[in-house]
């Protein structure tokens, strides 16, 4: 071992003994016993810090997060769930100890962003913002993906849900909901509601009351819920289904009436808005985020992810301000989550067969 650090070979097979000898000979190679010692000493400490390195306890390679953890919105910035996502990152980055940076990836019906996550690894650093979109109305309405929405994710944690409302302007001739359906059923075609377009949560709602109160009125899709809500308060179309977040300025205004909301309950603030289902059955639809992430991610991750935003979502902090932007926290973890997903498959399946609904 000595000569690794001086370089020394014996002239002679050596018949060392004792510790002088082998001095005897570093100093007949011409290293001196000063070298010898040297040697020693290094040799010792050498040996003393192997010895500590093996006995002290390996790293684990499994540590989660290892590094900053991406979160794909598949949404422009600025909109509501890229509001939401941004407000989770920054506290979900501080409970697991590392960066939660948003990525958004609009596109293509919020599909383009869930593609990119559904290929990425599956070690728990990159998720996703899923929504009804992606996963499950928009493939339901012929939506071309590259992914499969129930058996290439882990959905691990069903956020929440933002209520639509069926609103008209303060003038309409009908009072409460009730008043709304029995006009529409007694002049079918003419009465009109708008939406921010064929496959958004609104759409699909007026079809589903349409089917489930058997009432004909006049879809007319916009390019957002904007334009839509401008020309209902100008008289151009009758009737919206409108988020509540959103329509609650013009509630409280007078401008527009609520005669219902989606939601299976009703709103704490508009305790006297009755729910859809409350004079139809079963019809609840409301728009939804979960946080997923690629199918095959280790169950430890999973349960440790959901178990951060389970804490997360029960803080008053949180809740409160995810209220003033208008979602209802639902706070599912995975099994939760995916008979959600599978209900709603079942519930917009028949509605959007019969009304022959196709995004092309």
């Amino acid at each position: 071992m000595f000569a690794l650090f001086y370089g020394w070979k014996p002239t002679t097979p050596p018949i060392f003994t004792t510790a002088p000898d082998l001095a005897g000979q570093w100093q007949r190679q011409g290293l001196g016993r000063r070298g010898f010692w040297r040697a020693m000493a290094a040799s010792c400490a050498l040996g003393l810090a192997g010895w500590a390195w093996a006995q002290s306890p390996a790293p684990s390679p499994g540590a989660y997060p290892s590094r900053a953890i991406k979160w794909i919105v598949p949404f422009a910035a600025g909109g509501s769930g890229d509001t939401i996502a941004r407000l989770l990152a920054e506290r979900m980055g501080q409970a697991l100890g590392q960066a939660v940076l948003i990525d958004n990836r609009g596109g293509n019906g919020s599909v383009l962003g869930t593609e990119v996550a559904a290929k990425a690894a599956a070690d728990g650093h990159t998720w996703v913002l899923s929504n009804g979109a992606a996963i499950t109305t928009g493939p339901l309405m012929g939506q071309a993906t590259s992914y499969k929405p129930l058996e290439d994710f882990v959905h691990v944690t069903l956020i929440g849900s933002f209520t639509n409302a069926l609103i008209v302007r303060q003038d309409h001739p009908a009072k409460n909901l009730q008043e709304f359906l029995a006009l529409a059923r007694s002049q079918p075609g003419k009465w009109s509601y708008g939406s921010a377009g064929v496959g958004s949560a609104g759409f699909l709602t007026g079809e589903m009351l349409k089917q489930l109160a058997q009432v004909d009125m006049v879809h007319i899709p916009y390019k957002g819920s904007g334009p839509a809500l401008n020309d209902l308060l100008g008289g151009q179309t009758d009737a919206m289904f409108n988020a509540l977040i959103s329509s609650a300025p013009h509630i409280r205004s007078g401008r527009v009436r609520a005669l219902a909301i989606t939601a299976a309950a009703r709103d704490a603030e508009f305790t006297q808005v009755p729910t859809l289902s409350e004079a139809v059955p079963g019809a609840v639809g409301d728009a939804w985020f979960g946080l997923s992430v690629p199918a095959k991610t280790p169950p430890a991750v999973v349960e440790r992810l959901h178990q951060e935003m389970d804490k997360l979502l029960k803080t008053p902090e949180v809740k409160a301000r995810l209220t003033e932007l208008g979602m209802v926290t639902l706070n599912q973890g995975p099994r939760g989550f995916q008979a959600f997903l599978q209900a709603e498959n079942k519930k917009w399946a028949p509605i959007i067969r019969a009304a022959h609904i196709k995004i092309e």
